[in-house]
């Protein structure tokens, strides 16, 4: 039996939106062609010993697979999470989420929830019903952190397999294996280990409150779309693109955020129909740095983040109506 403590435990939200971490299939050793059954009720009676951690409070805001989340849904979440945590009764927030646009979504709650509670990001890569499950153990410890008081003012964390990452570094780095995440240009900020949990790490970047970004009144986000760039690349899709009412391109450009010649093309039409495009990288690691490119085809590097976190920041800054110069200072500071 666990010993009584006199110290008060903390009271989370507990949030669902879906993913693999409530999927079951037919066969305990079917890893794919899941279907999304359980919800955070369901997660919460098969981990038991969350209770012993936290007060837990439950909501279900969607239960999808995580490719289906869109711009309308992260604007949702955002403004839901935000009005639990202005509630002084809860003390942080723990979400369930699938792995496939985890840390897109990881990252836009990163820069919009204006709080300095803890908000700890979980998921699975093996449905519920699979043998070796990772999502029990996921979540506890994601609990575990959420109530670790170094949690606060760390901005939006995320635990998989032990490791605890900041939503602006990490990224899914394999399509199966169960440490498929990592944080490429920065490392874990720390781990769980036997039930402790240890920050070695802090990210300095703007975040939550240091946040310039407010959605809490937005009813829409700017289109935006990730362009992947490759010899032969079609000028003419950049235009399409701009006629079809997007307002920003991220380019995973090769290398260096290098441009192709038909890439190249297709920005300086995008930007003559007044889209904003930014340069980023197909590789998974490294910064794109300024370029000449930018000057002569009023393009962005996107400096640390990959294509699809330079979507996100792109999106809300063009939500927030900043120019091109404001542009810029963003993908220098974010």
């Amino acid at each position: 039996m666990p010993v009584p403590s006199s110290t008060p435990r903390p009271r989370l939200a507990l949030v669902g939106t879906g993913g693999t971490i409530a999927a079951t299939t037919h066969s305990s050793t079917g890893l794919t062609d899941y279907d999304i059954t359980e919800g955070v009720h369901a997660l919460l009676h098969a981990v038991p010993e969350l209770l012993e951690l936290a007060e837990l409070e439950c909501h279900q805001i969607f239960n999808v697979d995580s490719r289906a989340m869109s711009s309308l849904m992260l604007l949702e979440l955002s403004q839901k999470l935000n009005d639990l945590l202005s509630r002084p009764d809860i003390d942080g927030v723990v979400l369930t989420h699938g792995t496939d646009t985890l840390e897109e979504s990881a990252f836009f709650l990163h820069l919009t929830l204006k709080t300095h509670k803890p908000v700890v990001l979980t998921a699975a890569m093996r449905p519920a019903s699979a043998l070796s499950a990772d999502g029990p153990l996921n979540l506890h410890n994601a609990v575990r952190v959420a109530c670790s008081p170094q949690a606060q003012g760390a901005g939006v964390l995320v635990l998989l397999n032990d490791q605890i990452h900041s939503a602006r570094f990490l990224s899914k780095q394999h399509t199966t294996q169960v440490n498929a995440f990592g944080s490429p240009d920065a490392g874990p900020l720390g781990l769980v280990a036997a039930g402790q949990v240890r920050f070695a790490m802090r990210c300095l970047l703007p975040h939550t409150l240091d946040s310039v970004f407010d959605v809490r009144s937005l009813a829409a986000l700017p289109k935006v779309q990730v362009f992947y760039d490759h010899p032969d690349t079609l000028a003419e899709l950049y235009r399409s693109a701009a006629q079809n009412g997007v307002r920003g391109i991220v380019v995973a450009a090769t290398g260096n955020g290098s441009l192709t010649p038909g890439a190249l093309e297709g920005v300086s039409r995008a930007h003559r129909l007044g889209v904003t495009c930014v340069r980023a990288s197909r590789i998974h690691a490294g910064p794109v740095s300024d370029s000449a490119y930018d000057q002569d085809h009023h393009t962005i590097a996107a400096h640390w983040l990959p294509a699809q976190k330079a979507r996100i920041l792109l999106m809300l800054g063009l939500a927030a109506q900043l120019d091109e110069a404001g542009l810029r200072d963003i993908f220098q500071d974010y």
